[in-house]
């Protein structure tokens, strides 16, 4: 079994956030597969139940971390004990400033970034292998580092943190919704085949307009 993690911010004013992409599409996978409704438990919210993919049914469990995105980690380690689920086959659903809007790709393992999602989980499980669907936010269009004016705003820039804490424009929502849809298809292969071949198969996707 796959623990599925999709990270964000409680609360409505956060929902619309590029922060917030990994909780859109743990959403919409529970609204496709219809599972059962989220639940809180172990500081999260949580479901499980059974995707269907190209190769069959297979259980999935769950869980959008609910004590804020730099405590992300202490829900996520809570779940995968309670549930004795391994580090390698835990699926991290999260934004990702480094992709230009539109890429999702797939990756194994690997450092945070500057992610601080990424780096809570990494500090409370005490490891960094488990697997990573990177939904790409892009950068501000014109964010630029002071301390070295022509670069671009590193990870944990305040115009990164700026940038991802901010909403979609609605210009955007077709390209949202179909970087969703995108997201629950890698899961599902995951699921199906593990995270090398699932790698392997999708991220090789063109960028995702909406068009």
């Amino acid at each position: 079994m796959w623990l599925v993690v999709g990270l964000g911010n409680p609360g409505a004013k956060y929902a619309r956030n590029r922060h917030n992409i990994g909780f859109m599409v743990v959403d919409e996978l529970v609204r496709k597969h219809g599972l059962p409704a989220w639940s809180t438990k172990l500081g999260g919210e949580a479901t499980a139940g059974i995707v269907t993919t190209e190769r069959g049914r297979e259980r999935a469990q769950l869980l959008k971390p609910m004590e804020f995105m730099n405590l992300s980690g202490f829900a996520v380690q809570r779940t995968a004990a309670f549930h004795k689920v391994e580090v390698d086959h835990i699926l991290v659903v999260h934004d990702e400033i480094d992709l230009p809007f539109g890429a999702v790709r797939l990756k194994n393992g690997g450092g945070h970034g500057g992610h601080n999602g990424l780096r809570s989980i990494q500090e409370q499980l005490a490891d960094p292998k488990f697997a990573r669907l990177r939904m790409g936010v892009g950068r501000p269009p014109h964010g630029r580092s002071p301390a070295a004016p022509g670069a671009n705003v590193p990870p944990g820039n305040k115009d990164a943190a700026g940038w991802v804490l901010s909403d979609f424009p609605s210009a955007q929502t077709r390209a949202v919704d179909a970087m969703i849809a995108a997201g629950c298809e890698d899961i599902e292969c995951v699921l199906a085949k593990g995270i090398v071949a699932a790698m392997n198969q999708h991220n090789a996707r063109p960028v995702v307009t909406g068009s």
